[in-house]
């Protein structure tokens, strides 16, 4: 699969996604987001892929957005008119999306990057789970110089992978980041020569998940994500969920069997998403639990406890029939987060009723945790 702004190949588990406009420095124009997000989903909803790699080609990584991203939104900048701001922000949640696509898909992501990583690509070399780049690399927010803010996540990221006050410096000052120094602040893994070394070292990473459980790197994943947002007491009855959702014997019994004899694992791929796709691949919720604030206004990709599906029944009919109590689903929400995703159908099965009322104080009951239980089992068929 290719489009104008990169090329994408699948082997062995192994997908490969490259940046190809170097005569642009492989800025990204306006199908790219959406050429970008339908690459990565298509590649998810497959099920068999077990790690990305994306790297570039030419001198540099990728110099950010280009400019006709807005070409025929001739009042995008008309700060007088509400329907335009309207229409601006709307667009903006888009582009977001389909950068968060990346933290949403099961499998992990890797940047491999050389030269210059600018504005928008750097928006998206942080929203990869591992970074590498070449010893000539160089990271900026060339925002701020322009006059405006970073938008597409950065701003939001950065300061998760290294300290909060490099990722301040960067932010409002614009100057460069080194290759050097960004290994340092742990904002790269490695530092290699030369580009081709650079992809080398990344392929060889992306072989070494792909020969672990799919199901198990899927997990850890979801675990990190989830701890990334939340407290340790948070996160730790997530894992405790999450855990008894995939715990699988099968996978572990042959990790034990193929370390003991010295040889490769051979683990079954993930499961295919077709079931859980939607009309417009846009609208796919993510698997991860949902980032936003209680308070603040949920986009498509966040509202994570109503997940569509393509079949006779519907999760999200089930729940409003079976939960009108706001209060009740906002239980739920908090305490059983990615309990309506379809990876996740055989939670209700695995855990015991009574277990999971006591995470509600008695909020919800034994009884309508039965009544979903029964529901989810007709819907896994």
């Amino acid at each position: 699969m290719h489009n104008e702004y990169f090329q994408i190949s699948n082997e062995s588990g192994i997908a490969h996604l490259q940046l190809n406009r170097p005569d642009r420095l492989n800025t990204m124009g306006p199908t790219f987001f959406t050429g970008l997000r339908d690459a990565v989903l298509a590649l998810d909803d497959a099920g068999d892929t077990r790690a990305l790699v994306i790297s570039s080609t030419g001198k540099h990584f990728s110099a950010g957005m280009a400019l006709d991203v807005f070409t025929g939104t001739t009042d995008v900048f008309d700060n007088s008119s509400p329907r335009a701001r309207l229409g601006f922000q709307h667009a903006l949640r888009n582009l977001m999306d389909c950068f968060d696509t990346l933290d949403q898909v099961r499998f992990p992501v890797i940047c491999a990057i050389q030269g210059g990583c600018i504005g928008g690509g750097l928006d998206l070399a942080v929203a990869c789970d591992i970074r590498t780049c070449t010893t000539n690399a160089f990271f900026a927010l060339q925002e701020t110089h322009l006059g405006m803010t970073a938008d597409l996540g950065v701003l939001q990221r950065l300061p998760k992978i290294i300290p909060a006050g490099v990722a301040r410096q960067m932010a409002y000052t614009s100057e460069r980041l080194s290759a050097e120094r960004a290994l340092a602040v742990g904002l790269v893994n490695a530092v290699l020569p030369d580009a081709e070394a650079l992809l080398r070292h990344a392929m060889e990473l992306a072989r070494t998940i792909a020969s672990k459980s799919p199901l198990a790197v899927a997990g850890c994943k979801t675990a990190i994500n989830f701890a990334r947002d939340h407290s340790t007491s948070e996160s730790l009855r997530h894992m405790a969920l999450l855990q008894s959702a995939i715990f699988d014997t099968q996978d572990l019994a042959e990790a034990i069997s193929a370390w003991q004899g010295k040889r490769q694992g051979h683990f079954d791929a993930l499961s295919p998403l077709t079931a859980c796709q939607t009309a417009n691949p846009h609208d796919r919720e993510p698997l991860q639990a949902s980032r936003a604030s209680a308070d603040a206004q949920p986009s498509r990709s966040e509202d994570h406890n109503l997940t569509r599906l393509s079949m006779p029944y519907s999760i999200e009919s089930t729940v409003r029939d079976l939960l009108g109590n706001d209060t009740t689903k906002a239980i739920i929400e908090q305490h059983l987060p990615g309990f309506w995703s379809y990876p996740q159908i055989g939670m209700a099965q695995g855990m015991g009723l009574s277990t999971v009322a006591k995470f509600s104080n008695g909020l919800i009951t034994e009884d309508a945790l039965r009544k979903i239980d029964v529901a989810l089992k007709v819907l896994s068929r």
